[in-house]
């Protein structure tokens, strides 16, 4: 076994794993850029069980049908997998059949150099410091408190500082907080840091508020809010850092790029981002035809939040379609001209879904809550994560005697059609093309100052009949064809009737 390899992918760690679990099919799943790795590890990892005895039969996936930070279940599931040894970054969202166990990498940290950004950060705000990170820097957080309070002491200071711990690096469809804690302290990710923050989570269980986002953990006490912390984090300007911005976009937040060695405090172009998800929420309470997407097969409780979309649509008076298509991109969802606009349920990390070059915005089961439900209100809270939107109530159907709302897209009022009123004419009228409806109302009004908008395709069927071009149909109305003639034979280079 290459030593590298070893340490890199925690081979003796992952093999620890399954032989504990007594599993002899294993799926280790790993991202485009570990790719070139998995045959050195999916050896190294055979000579490592083979010398514990027990055969144990591993297979590689690569190219997972949706995103590679969930565990691709539906992939493990074709090879009869027990567990999925996940690899690279993860966006931590339980599984619903299997067992998963998570290898976060180890990217390079300079340890000192992030010491003493942090130590800066702290000269120049009064708040609290609570540091969080990318999971693939999770191995260097004891080193990085131990180099910290060094550089305290010699400093003469004392500043206060919160660690977020790594939620679990073993997951279980049962409890998908498991972590492997048997008395084997090289299992843990973070032992010692670990042990700490939990032993406080204990005493303090009663008067703390406990967070977890992106595959981290932390508690703060009732009497403080988020908006008292400056947020370190630690990695790159990717889609975990995006979550953390978004759902803290009231906190001061600064950003230690590990590569270049240097801080950030610059997140305005995230704050564009939200302002963008705000005109896409406007945008999606004018549509009437709504594609929900589905963009994971895994995740637990994605069936629920679609059955919950659905039924939040149709008490909005809107027609949706569910929509299974793997990873979207803009000639997919061209097929689907009728959608207005697509919901996209996949987690949190992958939620974000830039749709300039889409036809049709796409936007997230909490925009939807937001677009979808009558008299509510942006906050500025946002939330990427679909089980927090989870519920057991039933929605309530809009009246057909509600008033009309103020369109800020169309600058108009306009009233909503009842897909309850659609259904069941299209029950009457069984699988037959509706008339051609685009039955476009405009009233004005006494005062002359707006405009109220009824009308356009309220169901796929009909968009088709209100389309010029229908694709091809049994129907033919023009002149009877010629009768059926021979064609050329021969090949294109030179056919049978050709001269040579």
């Amino acid at each position: 076994m290459e030593p590298d390899i070893g340490t890199r992918y925690e081979v003796p760690r992952t093999a620890e794993f399954l032989r504990t679990g007594g599993y002899t099919r294993v799926a280790l799943q790993f991202p485009d850029e570990m790719l070139k790795d998995a045959a050195a590890v999916a050896r190294a990892l055979r000579q490592e069980l083979a010398s514990g005895g027990g055969a144990v039969r591993v297979f590689v996936m690569a190219d997972t049908a949706y995103n590679s930070c969930c565990v691709d279940e539906v992939g493990a599931s074709h090879i009869d997998a027990q567990c999925v040894v996940h690899y690279g970054h993860a966006c931590m969202s339980p599984t619903s059949n299997l067992p998963a166990f998570f290898v976060f990498g180890k990217a390079p940290l300079d340890v000192h150099a992030c010491a003493c950004s942090m130590l800066e950060c702290s000269r120049k705000s009064n708040k609290h410091i609570l540091v969080l990170y990318g999971l693939e820097y999770a191995y260097a957080l004891v080193d990085l408190r131990r180099t910290f309070e060094e550089a305290c002491k010699s400093d003469s200071c004392n500043p206060e500082v919160q660690y977020a711990d790594v939620l679990c690096s073993v997951m279980s469809p049962s409890s998908n907080t498991t972590e492997e804690n048997d008395g084997h302290g090289d299992l843990s990710v973070n032992s010692d840091l670990a042990a700490l923050n939990n032993r406080c989570s204990i005493e303090c269980s009663s008067s703390t508020h406990k967070y977890s986002l992106g595959g981290v953990t932390w508690n703060i006490s009732v009497q403080e809010k988020m908006e008292d912390y400056l947020i370190f984090w630690i990695g790159q300007d990717d889609s975990a850092f995006a979550n953390i911005v978004l759902t803290f976009n009231q906190c001061e937040i600064v950003r230690y790029d590990a590569i270049e060695n240097q801080l950030s405090t610059d997140v305005s172009h995230l704050m564009k981002v939200l302002r963008r998800r705000y005109y896409l929420v406007e945008k999606a309470k004018d549509a009437n035809i709504v594609g929900i997407l589905v963009g994971t097969l895994g995740v637990a409780g994605y069936l629920h939040i679609i059955e919950q979309m659905k039924e939040l649509i149709k008490a909005a008076g809107k027609k949706s379609y569910t929509l299974v298509m793997g990873r979207p991109n803009s000639a997919k969802l061209a097929n689907f001209p009728e959608c207005e606009v697509f919901v996209y349920v996949s987690c949190a990390q992958t939620a974000l879904l830039d749709s300039k070059d889409f036809l049709a915005p796409v936007i997230t089961p909490f925009e939807a809550v937001l677009a979808f439900s009558r008299g509510r209100e942006w906050t500025g809270e946002y939330l990427l994560d679909f089980k927090d939107l989870i519920t057991s109530e039933k929605q309530e159907v809009a009246s057909a005697t509600e008033e009309a709302r103020f369109s800020f897209i169309k600058g108009a009022y306009m009233e909503d059609s009842h897909a309850q009123a659609e259904d069941m004419e299209q029950s009457e009228t069984s699988l037959a093309l509706a008339e051609v409806t685009e039955k476009a109302l405009s009233i004005q009004n006494q005062n002359n100052d707006a405009i109220l908008y009824q009308g356009g395709a309220i169901s796929s069927i009909d968009y088709l009949k209100a389309r010029s071009y229908r694709g091809l149909t049994g129907e033919y109305e023009g002149p009877t064809p010629d009768s059926i003639l021979v064609g050329r034979t021969g090949r294109a280079a030179g056919y049978n009737d050709e001269k040579t």
